[in-house]
C-alpha cells in the first residue's frame, strides 16, 4: 500500500465499481495496467485460459471484492476476495473494523516446508528397511536438490528425511517423507518431481516395491497463525462475548457443528486463495485434515476471554500458498490482486489469509449468537434473487429492499414484486 495509507475507507461499499477501482489504485499504489485488468468484465484472455486446462470452452467469472479495515502485523492492507457468496466480504470488513483500534491481527508462520511421500509396499523387513533408507540421507539430499538447482540457489531445497511404518490391512507400508523448503512457491510440482526421482532408489534400499509418490496436502510444517482481540465495547458487551465462546465450545466438542464452523472459516480463506491464483482444493484439504489431526474433527479456531474481559480469537492451519508458479504467475487478475495486497513472500500471503479466516469466523459466530445468520446473509442475497427474476439497473436495489422488508427473500415473491414495481413505474 501507499505510504501512510489506511484500510479504513469510509463508504467504500456505497461507491460504484469504477470509484472503488480508483480508490484501490490510490490506496494500493497500483499501476494503470493492473487497474485496467481489474476493470475487464471477463479479464482472462482466451489463449491464456486454453493453456491453463484441457478442453477449455469458456471462462467462469467470479466477483472479486475488497475487504477493508484489515490491519495485519501493524500494516494496513486491502484484501482481494473472489467469492460468489454474498455476505463473505462484508463479514470480514465488519469483523476487522471491530478489532482495528485494538491493533488488528498479529500473525506468524511455522516455515515453508512441504512433504512428499514415497510409499513402499511388499517389504519383508519394514523396520530394517526404514533404517536402511534413513542411512541414505546424504544421497537423498543430493538427488532431491539436483531436481531443482534454481530452488537451491534461492535458498530452498531438501531439508530433512523421515521414514514411517504405516500399518495397513495388506501389511506394513514403509512411507518415506521428503521435507523440502519450496520458498515462495506452493511447491507441488517440485516435491512431486523429487518423489518420482527417488522412487527407484527407495526400492533398491528398502527392498520392496514403490507404489505412490506424491506430495501431502497436510502441510503441517507450513502453518499460518493469526490472533486478534475484540474489546467488549466493540462487540456489544460481555453477553455477546460469552455466547460466542459457548458457540466455539460447541464446535470444539461436536464434529457436526465443527464442519459448519470451519466452513465459515474457509469462506474467507478460500476467497483469498482463489483471488491470488492459488490452489483452493489443496488448502481446504489441508485445513480439514489438520482439524482432525488428533483423531477427532474439531474447530480450527479458539476463542477465550482475556484478563480485561476482551474476546480473544486465534487460528492455526496449514497454508501452502505461493507467489510463483501455476495460475498465480500466469493469471493476470491474480497478479493484480497480489499487487493490491502488496505482499512479496509466500509467508506474507499466508499470514494475511490466516487473518481473514479468523475475521470470517468472528463475523459468522457473532451473527449466529445475536441477530441470526439469515438477517445479514439474506439481506445481501436479496440482490441475487432480484437479478435472478430479471431486475436490471435501479430495479435491483429497489426490489431487494422490498424483499428484505417483507422478510421473504424468495424468487416467487421477487417475481410478483418486480411486476408491481414495473406497473407502478
Amino acid at each position: 500500500m501507499a505510504q501512510d495509507a489506511s484500510s479504513r475507507i469510509s463508504g467504500f461499499h456505497k461507491m460504484s465499481p469504477d470509484e472503488r477501482r480508483d480508490t484501490v489504485q490510490r490506496v494500493a499504489g497500483l499501476d494503470a495496467a493492473a487497474v485496467g485488468q481489474l476493470g475487464k468484465p471477463g479479464n482472462l484472455e482466451g489463449h491464456v485460459a486454453d493453456h491453463m486446462i484441457e478442453n477449455m470452452v469458456a471462462t467462469f467469472a467470479i466477483p472479486v471484492g475488497i475487504a477493508t479495515n484489515m490491519r495485519v502485523d501493524g500494516r494496513d492492507v486491502l484484501v482481494p476476495m473472489a467469492t460468489e457468496e454474498s455476505s463473505v466480504v462484508a463479514a470480514v470488513c465488519n469483523s476487522a473494523r471491530q478489532c482495528y483500534e485494538a491493533g488488528g491481527f498479529t500473525t506468524s508462520v511455522s516455515g515453508g516446508e512441504m512433504i512428499a511421500q514415497v510409499q513402499l509396499v511388499d517389504v519383508s523387513d519394514p523396520q530394517a528397511a526404514r533404517i536402511r533408507i534413513l542411512e541414505r540421507k546424504a544421497e537423498v539430499a543430493a538427488l532431491c536438490d539436483a531436481c531443482d538447482p534454481m530452488l537451491v540457489r534461492l535458498g530452498g531445497g531438501f531439508r530433512d528425511l523421515e521414514v514411517r511404518i504405516v500399518a495397513a490391512e495388506s501389511g506394513a507400508m514403509v512411507v518415506t517423507h521428503l521435507i523440502v523448503d519450496t520458498r515462495d512457491a506452493m511447491g507441488a510440482n517440485t516435491v512431486n518431481t523429487m518423489a518420482e526421482r527417488l522412487a527407484p532408489f527407495i526400492e533398491e534400499w528398502g527392498g520392496g516395491k514403490v507404489s505412490l509418490r506424491i506430495l501431502s496436502n497436510l502441510a503441517d510444517r507450513r502453518l499460518a497463525r493469526a490472533r486478534a482481540t475484540w474489546p467488549l465495547a466493540a462487540i456489544g458487551g460481555a453477553g455477546v462475548r460469552d455466547s460466542m465462546i459457548a458457540a466455539y465450545r460447541f464446535a470444539a466438542a461436536d464434529p457436526y457443528r465443527a464442519a459448519t464452523h470451519n466452513k465459515g472459516v474457509m469462506n474467507g480463506v478460500s476467497a483469498v486463495v482463489l483471488a491470488t491464483g492459488n490452489d483452493t482444493r489443496a488448502v481446504e484439504a489441508g485445513a480439514h485434515a489438520y482439524a482432525a489431526r488428533d483423531g477427532r474433527y474439531t474447530s480450527l479456531t479458539t476463542w477465550e476471554a482475556a484478563a480485561d474481559g476482551s474476546l480473544v480469537g486465534a487460528i492455526e492451519l496449514p497454508m501452502a500458498v505461493g507467489l510463483v508458479g501455476g495460475a498465480t504467475k500466469i493469471h493476470p487478475t491474480a497478479q493484480a490482486c497480489l499487487a493490491i495486497l502488496g505482499v512479496d513472500t509466500a509467508a506474507g500471503l499466508a499470514r494475511v489469509i490466516a487473518a481473514v479466516g479468523l475475521a470470517q469466523n468472528f463475523g459468522a459466530m457473532k451473527a449466529l449468537v445475536t441477530v441470526g445468520i439469515q438477517q445479514g446473509h439474506m439481506g445481501l442475497h436479496a440482490n441475487n434473487v432480484a437479478i435472478a427474476v430479471g431486475a436490471v439497473g435501479d430495479e435491483v436495489g429497489a426490489l431487494a429492499a422490498i424483499l428484505v422488508e417483507r422478510r421473504q427473500v424468495r424468487q416467487d415473491v421477487a417475481a410478483a414484486e418486480l411486476d408491481r414495481l414495473r406497473t407502478r413505474g
